[in-house]
């Protein structure tokens, strides 16, 4: 079996401070040799033109491979394939393709707009037919927020996506091992062969993890919730908890065979490099 791949995800910066912070965590994590990072959208599609722009110049100043996000929030089908093209030119070979987020979030209404696209299936298919990029997808492990808990219907999306041609998907973030399993095992048995890689939240901050937690659905197990609720005052303690947590969590899943784990950095670097450190990988 090969060795796993490590990846990170950044967001784009707000203003100055924000991009100092940025490259200080990209520099910090890159001894570490990422296999990739990628680049987030806000919310509504908010972040477009700072996620074109930061994922270039990561691009260039790094030599890192860089996955950009894209998703059908309030763009056009025509300026979806004028984004595509940006991309191409500046040299990203990978996109990530996503409904994405209306402006209220992931549980507010979905708001469709002339021309666009409403669903993450119709930009795989724009994304492989214009060509030249690989396609990721989106998992989730505790189910889409807009499943309501039919976890069939989130694997006959995945596999659909599949056929129009994604190549890899990566995972919500989550805190139970096996549900990143259960999901591999219904994919498996409906005969896909998409590589699913889960996303790790490495928890440094218990106010952002409840918030993050809301918005996206994803349940906090009671036992882990208290844990951090008991140290919450304590900002020192918490990534240190965080870091226990994340750690454990990504030798479960590659002792499970996941087949690489991508970091949500929330722009700052010790976590993750603490975490990476404790799992000792060969690669």
């Amino acid at each position: 079996m090969s060795a796993p791949t490590i990846s990170f995800e950044f967001f784009p910066p707000k203003d100055v401070p924000g991009e100092e912070r940025l490259w200080r965590a990209i520099e910090a994590l890159g001894p570490i040799a990422p296999d990739y990072v990628s680049v987030t959208y806000g919310a509504g599609g908010s972040t477009r033109d700072r996620t074109i722009a930061i994922t270039s110049e990561i691009t260039h100043r790094t030599h890192i491979p860089t996955i950009a996000h894209l998703t059908c929030v309030g763009s056009t089908q025509e300026e979806i394939l004028h984004i595509l093209t940006r991309y191409r030119d500046v040299g990203i070979k990978s996109i990530l393709a996503l409904r994405g987020d209306p402006e209220g979030g992931p549980r507010a209404p979905w708001v469709s707009i002339p021309g666009g696209l409403n669903h993450a299936d119709e930009l795989v298919a724009l994304a492989s037919e214009f060509g030249d990029f690989t396609v990721g997808v989106a998992a989730f492990p505790d189910g889409h927020p807009a499943s309501a808990g039919n976890l069939d219907k989130d694997i006959d999306v995945l596999i659909r996506k599949e056929d129009l041609g994604a190549s890899f998907a990566t995972t919500q973030f989550f805190f139970d091992a096996t549900k990143w399993s259960s999901l591999v095992a219904r994919l498996e048995e409906r005969g896909s062969s998409l590589p699913v890689i889960p996303g790790i939240l490495p928890v440094t901050n218990v106010k952002q993890l409840v918030r993050m937690s809301e918005l996206s659905g994803t349940p906090i197990p009671d036992a882990m919730r208290k844990r951090f609720e008991a140290i919450e005052s304590d900002a020192d303690a918490v990534r240190e908890l965080g870091v226990e947590i994340a750690t454990e969590l990504c030798q479960k899943l590659l002792a499970a065979g996941a087949p690489g784990l991508h970091f949500y950095t929330m722009n700052t670097s010790t976590a993750t490099s603490q975490i990476y450190k404790n799992l000792a990988l060969k690669r």
